[in-house]
């Protein structure tokens, strides 16, 4: 297995690409035998001290909101656009397709390394942001799109605050969730449901119900 030294030769060679099964437009750098891939990347990861491969999965909050933006181009098409925590880009070449100017806010530098292979993939542009943005206000983007965000308490609780402030400034803010422990229990608003199929070596069950939320002010 190669060093993590160059993120992007260490992400072609411990993937391939693959089409999420919600999202068949898109074709991403993809674990293929997931507890394989993520035991190899935290153990050389750990030296560094950067987080395990989320950017290696497409996980089903994501994916719901990557479908809902591709069936929903007006939401994004001609903004600018933020896919904050964007693992894979996968929310982020959604919305480059639909028509969006794209930032994909990302400080994991594998997962930036992703991103530019996946949105190469795909035909796509889109820009990357490396540092932590929560707490940027102004925000120089009309729409704030997070998938799969609401996984870890300080977390949640830290990137809420800030979306709820952007929705107070007229900013559009979605996020794609499948029922993590720390999504907001209220100031959202249900815009879409799909099931998606996951696997038991990610998720507890078979399939997840991926909500789309719009954050409310």
């Amino acid at each position: 297995m190669l060093e993590p030294a160059d993120p992007a030769e260490f992400v072609r060679t411990n993937t391939i690409v693959a089409a999420p099964p919600l999202v068949p437009e898109i074709r991403l750098h993809l674990a293929s035998e997931i507890t394989t891939l993520w035991h190899a990347t935290e153990a050389s990861l750990a030296k560094a001290q950067l987080p395990p491969p989320y950017w290696a999965f497409a996980w089903a909050g994501g994916q719901a909101l990557a479908r809902h933006i591709l069936d929903h181009p007006e939401l994004v098409r001609g903004r600018a656009v933020l896919d904050f925590g964007a693992g894979s880009g996968l929310v982020a070449i959604a919305a480059a397709m639909a028509g969006a100017r794209v930032t994909a806010a990302e400080i994991d530098p594998f997962a930036a390394a992703a991103i530019t292979l996946n949105a190469a993939h795909n035909a796509v542009e889109i820009a990357i942001e490396r540092m932590d943005v929560i707490g940027r206000t102004p925000a120089p983007w009309e729409a704030v799109l997070a998938g799969d965000m609401c996984y870890e308490r300080p977390l949640a609780e830290r990137l809420t605050r800030w979306l709820r402030s952007l929705a107070a400034r007229g900013v559009t803010v979605l996020l794609g969730d499948p029922g993590r422990s720390y999504l907001p229990a209220t100031g959202l608003e249900a815009l879409a449901r799909y099931e998606v199929s996951t696997t038991l070596e990610l998720e507890d069950r078979l399939s997840r119900e991926g909500v789309v939320w719009r954050v409310l002010p």
